[in-house]
């Protein structure tokens, strides 16, 4: 048995059934054995690809995305452009490099990722060596400088932990994660209902059966990126899949070598995620003192932006690309692919003008 699985194993016989969100908490990021701490996951070698690996087009957009709030921010003459989840550092690097058409902006950009895994921080020091100052690491947002800041998070906010509850004929019950009787792991649910801090915020109309996530450490960094925005002045960009409005469904997965596996099988060695209930962070950053925008289809947001301008741009370049520039493409914007299921959600300060690409 894996040393993750056997730990959890351990763990679960000493004190009982763990939550789901602990269990995805320990399968990502166990200091020794979580599936983001000692690997490089992304690309065609790893499990999954995300939109900067896909096209250089994603990155340039958002890169120009943000110069624009830097504008609507007052142009300060530093500021944190801070990444959350930033990966082997692509996207920084695309966002740095489109920053240069707009003077100032990236001389006034001092980059900050925030990120837990020692192996993809090596990854990532190499992707905008060259930008001054040069980039700094933190753990989590709360470590983040203070002063005007502009936040970008490409699929973070999926990979935090959900809770999952369970209708039944006596009401909610969390799902847990248990030993099976034959080894392994397998769901149960809790014997109590949640107490009134852990209820779930359900539709009341759940039948039997239904299953409702809720994110509290999502909820949590919207509350406070939102909070942090509401005393000075910048913006936040969340761009992730998931749904506009909160509803029911079992959305955890697992992927491995770019297929779905078992979310329960071999933890660590698969990347778990979950939709984002986007309705949630709206609820959450509105409240903090946040103005809200969004969510809207990453497809709609992206064309809005002009990446169709962007792709004749790059095909009239190197003809020879033609082809895969319009595969990458239709990957970020086409309705069967990311273009619906992913989402934009944007975050400002109080009295800052509306951003590009929300209508």
């Amino acid at each position: 048995m894996p040393g993750l699985a056997a730990a959890l194993t351990r763990r679960i016989a000493d004190t009982g059934p763990i939550t789901v969100a602990e269990f995805m908490t320990a399968a990502l990021a166990d200091p020794t054995h979580g599936y983001y701490m000692g690997r490089d996951p992304f690309g065609r070698g790893g499990d999954f690809t995300t939109a900067p690996e896909i096209s250089q087009m994603f990155g340039e957009l958002i890169g120009l995305w943000c110069a624009d709030a830097w504008r609507a921010m007052g142009e300060p003459k530093s500021f944190a452009l801070v990444e959350l989840g930033p990966g082997r550092g692509t996207l920084m690097k695309d966002m740095l490099r489109a920053g240069r058409l707009q003077k100032g902006f990236v001389e006034a950009a001092a980059p900050v990722l925030v990120e837990i895994s020692p192996a993809l921080r090596a990854r990532q020091q190499a992707a905008p060596a060259a930008h001054r100052p040069a980039p700094r690491w933190c753990e989590t947002f709360d470590q983040t400088p203070a002063g005007p800041m502009i936040v970008v998070a490409n699929e973070f906010f999926d990979a935090l932990p959900v809770h999952q509850f369970v209708m039944t004929k006596e009401g909610w019950r969390e799902k847990l994660v248990v030993v099976g009787k034959t080894g392994g792991f397998a769901f149960g649910l809790s014997a109590k209902p949640p107490t009134r801090g852990e209820a779930p915020r359900a539709p009341i109309n759940a039948a039997p059966g239904s299953v409702f996530e809720v994110c509290p450490a999502g909820v949590a960094l919207a509350a406070a990126i939102a909070g942090r925005l509401a005393k000075t002045r910048g913006a936040a960009l969340i761009v992730d899949y998931g749904h506009d409005a909160t509803a029911l469904g079992d959305t955890l997965q697992a992927v491995r070598n770019h297929r779905y596996a078992k979310p329960l099988d071999e933890p660590g060695e698969a990347d778990l995620t979950a939709h984002v209930d986007f309705q949630a962070l709206r609820r959450a950053a509105g409240a903090a003192g946040a103005q809200v925008f969004g969510p809207v289809d990453q497809g709609r947001w992206l064309t809005a932006l002009g990446i169709q301008v962007r792709a004749d741009s790059l095909k009239k370049a190197s003809p020879a690309r033609a082809q895969e520039i319009d595969a990458a493409l239709m990957r970020l914007v086409g309705g069967d692919a990311m273009g619906r299921l992913f989402k934009a959600l944007a975050l400002a300060s109080p009295g800052m003008p509306k951003p590009p690409g929300f209508p």
